[in-house]
């Protein structure tokens, strides 16, 4: 018996919508329900980042969704919901805590309605505790979450992560978090209540890094290092250097098979040294002798010796790098007049990345064939639209 997961996604930003793309992508019918002048990131994208007036924000993370634009505060609208509800498996929202309760859509309401429903939240900080109430961003959770911390050094200070990595890191969990709770729905016909948060994302992201912290032995603020070294628990020369020509990011690495792929003298002299407690020291010895060279002479003698390096590629680069064609990691789309470039899936499924299915490019895109299969008739399709309690790009 073939079974397709049904998901009703009230959300928008990032995590959310993260989620619900990766779950789509893998076959779930993902319907989003956007308000009437559609979700967020409809109408808002960084960087002036558009395609053909599509925001690159909508385009990053509603692949393969379907659109039904509604006012969920119209008490039909709030009905066309719960019917929608009542032959899904999931409903994912990430509004502020209280605000699904207002519209009539939160969890003890659903659950009453339908016991086996898996109902996610996701919020900033959580839905209850002191700071529940304060806004939940992906910088702001870098920041308190102690990410920013790491990430800069004495030198720096504190530095944010060029991507919303807690927001995409926060979408894959919940997506995890659901498909565990669907296999429990399919082996004992329970629902399950997920809650998530972008702050225990952001806390889970430093699984490592943070349990060594707290196991750490020795005196003094071990988050300080010399700007060269990438983490404060690695031995040096773990980080990034410059180089005449570029940059360079080693990883951790023999010291003597470094001296020898250098043909350093001082780099030698100190291969006997703790480059853990003088990781500072040596790490400027490497920046020292690496400097002056280029790095096609630098890779020819790290490939000899082992090294693990690897040069620091901007976006440009990326485009180009042959394994990232080879891996598929790219797919250029229609938008409109324009080409957009979208990042695929990124696992494979018996060989291949999940099908391409579309992108709703307009809130309501799929207003009109989500309430057929509902069983609305024409007729009441169009009255509905008249009314403003939904909405499609025709306006009915």
């Amino acid at each position: 018996m073939l079974i397709k997961m049904r998901v009703v996604s009230f959300c928008h930003y990032l995590q959310g919508p993260a989620c619900t793309q990766y779950l789509a992508d893998m076959g779930a019918d993902v319907i989003k329900l956007e308000p009437p002048q559609g979700a967020f990131e409809r109408h808002w994208s960084g960087g002036k980042s558009y395609v053909d007036g599509v925001s690159a924000f909508l385009l990053s993370a509603n692949r393969n969704k379907r659109s039904l634009a509604i006012d969920l505060k119209q008490p039909e609208g709030r009905e066309i919901a719960l019917s929608l509800i009542d032959g899904a498996d999931v409903v994912v929202e990430n509004f502020r805590p209280g605000v699904m309760d207002r519209l009539g859509l939160g969890y003890d309401t659903v659950m009453a309605r339908k016991p086996d429903i898996i109902y996610v939240s996701a919020t900033g900080l959580g839905a209850t505790g002191p700071a529940s109430e304060r806004p939940g961003q992906d910088l702001l959770m870098q920041a308190r979450s102690g990410l920013m911390a790491v990430t800069g050094n004495h030198e720096t200070g504190p530095v944010a992560v060029g991507a919303a990595v807690v927001d995409q890191h926060g979408g894959a969990l919940m997506a995890m978090g659901i498909l565990g709770a669907f296999v429990k729905r399919l082996t004992t016909g329970e629902g399950t209540r997920i809650e998530a948060d972008l702050f225990s994302s952001a806390i889970d992201l430093q699984t490592e890094a943070l349990t060594k912290y707290m196991a750490r032995s020795g005196d003094g603020n071990a988050l300080e290092r010399d700007r060269h070294v990438g983490s404060w628990y690695h031995d040096a020369p773990y980080g990034v250097y410059r180089l005449s020509d570029g940059t360079i990011a080693l990883s951790m690495n023999d010291p003597v098979k470094l001296a020898k792929a250098l043909d350093s003298s001082r780099l030698a002299a100190l291969d006997g040294i703790d480059r853990y407690d003088e990781r500072d020291r040596y790490a400027g010895v490497v920046a020292e002798e690496l400097a002056p060279r280029r790095f096609a002479d630098v890779a020819h003698a790290f490939d000899e010796n082992g090294i693990w390096y690897e040069r620091v590629q901007d976006y440009d680069d990326l485009g180009n790098d042959p394994q990232v064609h080879h891996n598929q990691v790219f797919r250029k789309i229609e938008v409109k007049e324009g080409t957009a470039t979208l990042v695929n899936h990124p696992l494979r499924y018996d060989g291949k990345i999940p099908e391409f299915k579309g992108i709703p490019l307009e809130a309501g895109q799929h207003s009109r064939e989500v309430l057929a299969e509902l069983g609305y008739g024409k007729s009441d399709i169009d009255r509905l639209l008249e009314a403003k309690v939904i909405f499609a790009p025709d306006g009915g």
